[in-house]
């Protein structure tokens, strides 16, 4: 495995599955991208997101949340997302997860923490999400204090901008609402503060009785 080789999905998991001590390596637009070593910059940020999405998969019964999974949306791109959130295939979600235990389509929601990775998470990365469909695109970009939520319209995204109170919430997951200023600083009591909230709402309770 080699940064920067062109290879097919099924390839890359074969070198891959070869190479037991790689810790990362992703494919996107068939080419492989292997990051540098992990620092805070992108690790606390990555536990504030994972604590977000994972509780509100916990309190949403059909939804499951997956950290750092591969991803199989496509023969051409095989991508870790740092974080997904996916309705389950029997609640008419885009994915499974095949006999190697890799999840395979396009997660309903995909987040990732872009500390040193800006330039490919808001390129090619952003390209081959919409491509394969996934609905929601979330990038952190934790050096430049910046948040991006993008939404899939006719197999393209678009910018979501907070509302009041600097507030988005989720197209895909209703209840699903986040305080864009408390995560840009850290204040993972108000991103839950502010989540808590949305889980109380009218809509996320019908959400939840439709997929039962």
């Amino acid at each position: 495995m080699e940064n920067g080789a062109r290879l097919s999905s099924r390839e890359f998991l074969r070198r891959y599955e070869a190479m037991p001590d790689l810790k990362k390596a992703e494919l996107v637009k068939g080419v492989v991208y292997m990051p540098s070593p992990v620092t805070v910059d992108h690790s606390k940020p990555d536990n504030l997101v994972q604590i977000w999405l994972g509780f509100y998969a916990v309190k949403t019964p059909g939804v499951e949340c997956f950290a750092n999974t591969t991803v199989i949306p496509g023969p051409a791109n095989t991508p870790q997302p740092d974080a997904c959130l996916c309705l389950k295939p029997g609640r008419g979600g885009q994915t499974r997860i095949n006999e190697k235990k890799y999840l395979v389509g396009a997660p309903e929601l995909v987040a990732e923490i872009a500390a040193s990775s800006a330039s490919l998470d808001l390129g090619d990365k952003l390209e081959a999400y919409a491509m394969a469909g996934v609905r929601e695109y979330l990038v952190w970009r934790t050096l430049e204090q910046g948040f991006d939520w993008f939404a899939l319209e006719d197999a393209d995204y678009v910018a979501v901008k907070p509302k009041a109170h600097g507030l988005i919430r989720s197209r895909c997951f209703p209840g699903l609402v986040l305080d864009v200023n408390a995560l840009l600083t850290q204040d993972g009591s108000k991103v839950l503060a502010t989540l808590q909230r949305g889980l109380a709402t009218a809509a996320h309770r019908t959400f939840v009785a439709s997929l039962r």
